[in-house]
């Protein structure tokens, strides 16, 4: 099935929910699913509408003009519009840790993730042979110190070259530099090995054991220019206990990492998140 997804924000009032699905009517499409919010702190209403596009009557510079008409009624109205034709091209970034790089590639294999992993990339070649078995390109880019800016160009130029549509930090343990932030637009996901902002920085299940937690927890968030403080896309908890040691709290952080990356990932894919800010709004 052809499909269009359309996400809206704009000034919250009445009218924007019936002249949308009103368009999608007039044209012969058939909403698909639909999901709307509205911020009361803020007065901003945000909606998703996804519809099918065997019988719709407009081709898509149509149904370009058709919302640029429809905006001009609403205040601060502004739009995206995708089709889902093929799968998005994803580019796994990691360094030694493999579970989430695993996660991921099975859930590909299972049918699960909704999008196709093109390549791996490393700063250590250590990880080759879990992209070799899944029959997926290996890329090692060394990092250090001194050539950090030319390794983020060759990064850059292959993520270029392979189209890729998203980037995921899978446990990649590089702090990536503005240039690449900037260039890759709002397309980098990363998972943080904490409940943020807790317990920021290193070694973050030695912190929560000396504090005596009984909760920890994993972050999938938006890359930006801020060290972790990107919008949250997804978060998840599990109790621990005094009995709990730092490797049976490592453990259960890692089955946390992958579940709450993994999930992040497919919500991207599915075009269900709109970042207001440096919050999100997600569809479910």
């Amino acid at each position: 099935m052809q499909r269009a997804t359309l996400m809206v924000s704009a000034a919250d009032r009445t009218g924007i929910v019936a002249a949308l699905s009103d368009m999608v009517f007039r044209y012969g499409g058939n909403i698909i699913d639909a999901d709307q919010h509205s911020d009361e702190e803020t007065g901003t209403f945000f909606m998703r509408l996804s519809w099918a596009l065997d019988n719709f009557t407009l081709d898509r510079e149509g149904i370009e003009d058709a919302l640029k008409v429809l905006a001009r009624g609403f205040e601060h109205m502004k739009w995206n519009l995708w089709y889902r034709e093929k799968p998005q091209k994803i580019a796994i970034f990691c360094s030694k840790t493999p579970h989430c790089l695993y996660d991921l590639l099975l859930r590909e294999v299972m049918g699960e993730l909704e999008g196709e992993i093109a390549l791996v990339v490393s700063n250590h070649p250590y990880l080759q042979e879990v992209a070799d078995h899944f029959g997926k390109k290996f890329i090692h880019i060394p990092v250090e110190k001194d050539n950090k800016a030319s390794a983020e160009d060759e990064q850059l130029a292959v993520l270029k070259e392979h189209e890729i549509d998203l980037t995921v930090l899978a446990r990649y343990m590089q702090i990536v530099s503005p240039k690449l932030i900037q260039a890759l637009d709002g397309q980098i996901i990363n998972i943080h090995h904490s409940f943020l902002p807790a317990f920021i920085g290193a070694k973050p299940y030695h912190q929560a054991k000396e504090r005596g937690v009984k909760i920890i927890g994993a972050t999938s968030h938006y890359v930006t220019e801020e060290l972790d403080a990107g919008p949250i896309i997804e978060q998840d908890v599990t109790r621990v206990t005094h009995r709990d040691s730092v490797h049976d709290m490592i453990r259960k952080g890692r089955d946390l990492e992958r579940q709450v990356l993994s999930h992040a990932v497919r919500l991207h894919l599915q075009r269900r998140i709109m970042v207001h800010g440096n919050r999100t709004i997600i569809f479910s």
